[in-house]
């Protein structure tokens, strides 16, 4: 069963955010669900991995004593018996109030065993035995399992509420010589086989759940991101279990390891209205622009929107000689010398999702120094205000984006070399921006962050919709297995 961990943990994380629930004191910012599409798909790997998993299965060896007539007593025996195979035919998944409910029907498997008989009569004083093969076709066999997930202090705690196995018929077929023992044999044993199935299967079922609830004990509630930054993955409220899907909420803020306090101008998440339009998708996750924006304050905290600009593609800009017919005292004072730019942002940039794009604002102030004589001199500091809007793209498990210039603003806060004028390096600026300052973030942004997935379990096809201040990713998935190969959501 310890193959079927990653498969179960992947139903405790799905959430389906168009159901309202109360929100605990502790917010939730990030969502996640299946559908019933998504439900199937992860039901049907579950009982391939626990086919394979059942099987062989060694079942208890089984000893009886049986009176036959004319015969008298027999002692019979069989041993070695081994569950080979299941053939499931049909199963279903569903959801109910406090749990979900995982049923395989209508299936078929097949035993093989061996089988010994001994006995005395009077007529003959020496003992008579024989041992041969047996083999045994179960059908209608029925599976069902039901388990319930609670939230305990921020980790899932899975139980079991129902486990059963169900053998309808089966047929006994024996090899040798004891023909005329058939129904003798099938009459003792039947009974004890049908048993020793169902409960061999109920057994390894509940194992493999109770593996599961322990490695639910050991999930992070923190996502390491890098060396400074890592996900709250803290779990808000207890799953909800709809008519066809799964819920789940998380705190999904991101933190510092010196554990920063969340930034003033996070918002109450509301649940969003937002769906996956009319793509029947398995998984989608919601992410209110809070997210982002605890990400924004976390590394501004950590001092690392800070940037020194000492090379550009048209290299000449950063000399004063380019600019001495706009900055005449800049040249004249530091005629031919190199410079670099020290771009520091003033505060954490704010994200705003709408159902249009995503865009931010950027405050940042830089100041520009002049390398005269082996000495970086600072000479100057201009306040610019950026306006960038861009698309989210997802790229593997990870969400990346792209951004582009809207608009920016000049400003100078101080000069050591006389006043000038923004309006004329307002050229200048749009095409330092354009490729430097754009690439750059971008460059950043591709690298993305990645999304709670289970491990093993790959985004396919995905799509992004935004609302107001909320972004829902919308994708069917695939699942690597150990031996590599792929199921594919199709």
């Amino acid at each position: 069963m310890a193959t079927l961990l990653p498969l179960l943990v992947f139903l405790s994380i799905i959430f389906n955010p168009a159901t309202a629930r109360l929100q605990s004191k502790e917010e939730s910012f990030i969502s996640a669900g299946i559908s019933e599409k998504g439900l199937n798909f992860v039901k049907d790997l579950l009982i391939e991995k626990a086919v394979k998993t059942l099987t062989p299965l060694r079942l208890p060896d089984i000893e009886k004593n049986v009176k036959i007539p004319v015969v008298g007593g027999v002692h019979m025996a069989a041993s070695n018996i081994t569950l080979l195979s299941i053939d499931v035919s049909s199963s279903t998944a569903q959801p109910g109030e406090s749990g979900i409910a995982i049923v395989a029907s209508g299936a078929t498997a097949n035993l093989s065993m061996d089988w010994r008989y001994s006995y005395r009569t009077w007529l003959v004083p020496v003992e008579i035995s024989d041992e041969g093969g047996a083999f045994v076709q179960v059908e209608g066999l029925e599976v069902g399992l039901t388990v319930s997930m609670d939230n305990q202090n921020g980790i899932l705690e899975l139980t079991v509420m129902e486990c059963g196995c169900y053998v309808k018929d089966m047929v006994i077929s024996l090899d040798g010589v004891a023909s005329w023992f058939y129904q003798g044999f099938v009459n003792a044993f039947e009974d004890q086989i049908r048993s020793a199935v169902e409960s061999a299967i109920t057994k390894n079922i509940i194992k493999g759940a109770l593996k599961l609830d322990s490695l639910l004990q050991t999930l992070p509630k923190e996502i390491h991101v890098d060396d400074d930054v890592a996900l709250n993955a803290t779990v808000i409220n207890d799953p909800l279990f709809g008519n066809s899907s799964v819920e789940l909420d998380i705190n999904g803020l991101f933190v510092s390891y010196e554990k920063v306090s969340a930034p003033s101008y996070l918002h109450k998440y509301s649940q969003s209205s937002i769906s996956c339009g009319e793509a029947l998708k398995m998984l989608w996750i919601s992410l209110d622009e809070a997210v982002f924006n605890s990400a924004s304050m976390v590394y501004f905290q950590a001092g690392l929107m800070h940037w020194i600009v000492d090379k550009v593609p048209d290299q000449s800009l950063l000399n004063t000689a380019s600019w001495k017919f706009i900055i005449p005292q800049l040249y004249r004072k530091y005629p031919n010398d190199d410079m670099l730019l020290n771009i520091s942002l003033t505060s954490p940039p704010v994200i705003r999702i709408t159902p249009q794009n995503i865009g931010s604002i950027i405050f940042s102030d830089m100041i520009v120094h002049v390398l005269d004589a082996g000495e970086s001199i600072p000479v100057a500091c201009i306040s610019l205000v950026v306006s960038v809007s861009g698309v989210v793209e997802i790229s593997g498990n990870n969400l990346t984006g792209r951004a582009e210039l809207d608009d920016f603003t000049l400003n100078l806060k101080w000069s050591k070399v006389g006043n000038f004028h923004m309006y004329l390096i307002q050229g200048v600026m749009r095409v330092f921006l354009n490729t430097v300052f754009v690439p750059y973030v971008n460059m950043h942004l591709k690298q993305g962050f990645p999304l709670p997935i289970i491990h093993g379990f790959t985004l396919q096809n995905a799509s992004i919709f935004t609302s107001s201040s909320n972004m829902v990713v919308c994708s069917d998935v695939a699942y690597t297995n150990f031996s590599g190969a792929v199921h594919s959501s199709f």
